[in-house]
C-alpha cells in the first residue's frame, strides 16, 4: 500500500487518546477481580481488542456500555477455547501467558507474524519454576502453557521487556502464599512497572517494594472490583506535539492524567530542553513552536516509544539528536531503531546507528 501525504496544517484544539498500557492493565485486572468493575474511556484498538477477547477466553464477560466496558469476572478460570490469538499485542499475549497457567489446562497462544518473533523465554522460565510446564518455538509464540502455578520465590530479567515483570505481578496475588519478585540486571521501561503497580492498587490490592525496581513482594490476596477511567496517552499526545512542533504550530490539547504514571510523559521535558514552549493547566497542553530545535541526549531506555516521535525533530534541529539505551527497542513489533533510522535516511537525515551490548 502507497500513501500520499499532503502538506498540512495543524491548528486548534484535539482531545487526547485514551492510554493504552492502562486499558491494557484495566481489563486483565477486571477480568481477576470480584464482581462486576466498570472502565470509562477505553481506547479502542487492536491491541485493546486482542486483550478483551483473551479475557472473554478466560470465561470473563465483558460487555460494551458507549465508550466504557463492564467486567464480570468468572469465579474460576474457564476457558471457551484452548487456543488465544494475541494479534499484534505482545502486552496481551505476555500477560495472558502468565494468567494461563493459573487454569489446570492447556492452552496454546499466538499471534501474526511479527508477534511471533517477540521474545518470551524469560517468562516462559519464570512461570515454568513456579510449576507450570511451557513449550515454545525458539522462545517465540507460538506458545503452550499448562498446570497450575503456585506461589514462591522467581527471578525474572528486566534488560529485554518489563512486560514479563508486570504479567508476573498481575497474576501473583492469585497465587497460594503469594509471590517473591525478583529482578536481575538493568530494568528498562521503570516507569511501566509503576504503572502496573498503580493499577493494581486500584483493585485494592497491595504490593511491598523491598527494593526499587529490583524486589518486590505480593501476598496472596483478592481483586477487588472498581470503577475507573482510563488517563489521555502520552504516547499518542507525543506524536500530535511532535507534529505541531515539525509545522511551526500552536496547538491546545485537552488531557486527562488521573493521577496515574506514564513513561512517555518524558516528551514535556524532552520538547523543553530543545527550546519548545509548553504551558500546562491542569487538563490543557499548549505548546508554542520556534523555529529551529536545540537538539539534545536523550536517554529513552525508560521511554522507548518514544523514540519515532524524538528522532523525526532532527528534520527541525540545528544540533544534533542522540537516543541512547534503546537496546531493548529492538525487541518490539519490528527493529524500532533499525527501521527508524532506514525511513530517515531515505528524508535526508544523517543517522549514526549504534549497536549495544
Amino acid at each position: 500500500m502507497k500513501c500520499r501525504v499532503e502538506k498540512s496544517e495543524i491548528d486548534g484544539d484535539i482531545e487526547c487518546p485514551a492510554n493504552k498500557s492502562y486499558t491494557h492493565r484495566a481489563i486483565f485486572l477486571a477480568s481477576l477481580a470480584i464482581d462486576k468493575s466498570i472502565i470509562k474511556n477505553i481506547l479502542r484498538s487492536g491491541d485493546t481488542n486482542a486483550t478483551i477477547n483473551a479475557c472473554k477466553n478466560f470465561g470473563v464477560e465483558i460487555k460494551d456500555v458507549g465508550d466504557d466496558i463492564t467486567v464480570t469476572s468468572a469465579s474460576v478460570l474457564k476457558l471457551q477455547s484452548n487456543t488465544i490469538d494475541a494479534a499484534n499485542s505482545g502486552t496481551t499475549i505476555r500477560i495472558a501467558t502468565a494468567i494461563s497457567a493459573l487454569a489446570n489446562d492447556k492452552i496454546v497462544l499466538t499471534g501474526d507474524s511479527s508477534l511471533k518473533k517477540r521474545p518470551m523465554q524469560p517468562l516462559l522460565d519464570a512461570l515454568e519454576s513456579l510449576g507450570a510446564k511451557c513449550s515454545s518455538s525458539n522462545g517465540n509464540p507460538p506458545i503452550s502453557v499448562s498446570g497450575e502455578i503456585k506461589g514462591g520465590e522467581v527471578e525474572i530479567p528486566g534488560n529485554i521487556s518489563s512486560q514479563f515483570i508486570s504479567a508476573l505481578m498481575i497474576t501473583a496475588p492469585k497465587l497460594e502464599n503469594g509471590l517473591i519478585l525478583n529482578i536481575q540486571g538493568k530494568l528498562v521501561s521503570k516507569p511501566y512497572i509503576d504503572a502496573t503497580i498503580t493499577m493494581m492498587k486500584k483493585f485494592g490490592v497491595e504490593v511491598e517494594t523491598k527494593t526499587p525496581y529490583k524486589k518486590y513482594i505480593i501476598p496472596e490476596q483478592n481483586y477487588k472490583a472498581t470503577t475507573l477511567t482510563i488517563p489521555s496517552d502520552f504516547s499518542s499526545l507525543a506524536l500530535l506535539l511532535s507534529a505541531a512542533v515539525l509545522l511551526g504550530e500552536n496547538l491546545t490539547i485537552q488531557v486527562s492524567t488521573g493521577s496515574m504514571p506514564q513513561a512517555d510523559e518524558a516528551i514535556i521535558d524532552i520538547l523543553e530542553i530543545m527550546g519548545v514552549v509548553i504551558t500546562l493547566d491542569k487538563n490543557t497542553i499548549k505548546i508554542k513552536s520556534p523555529e529551529k530545535l536545540d537538539g539534545g541526549k536523550f536517554d529513552l531506555s525508560d521511554s522507548p516509544d518514544l523514540i519515532p516521535a524524538i528522532a523525526i525533530l532532527a528534520l527541525k534541529s540545528s544540533k544534533p539528536i542522540e537516543i541512547f539505551n534503546v537496546e531493548h527497542a529492538r525487541y518490539k513489533e519490528t527493529d524500532r531503531i533499525a527501521m527508524i533510522a532506514r525511513e530517515l535516511t531515505k528524508l535526508g537525515i544523517k543517522v549514526v546507528e549504534k549497536k549495544t551490548d
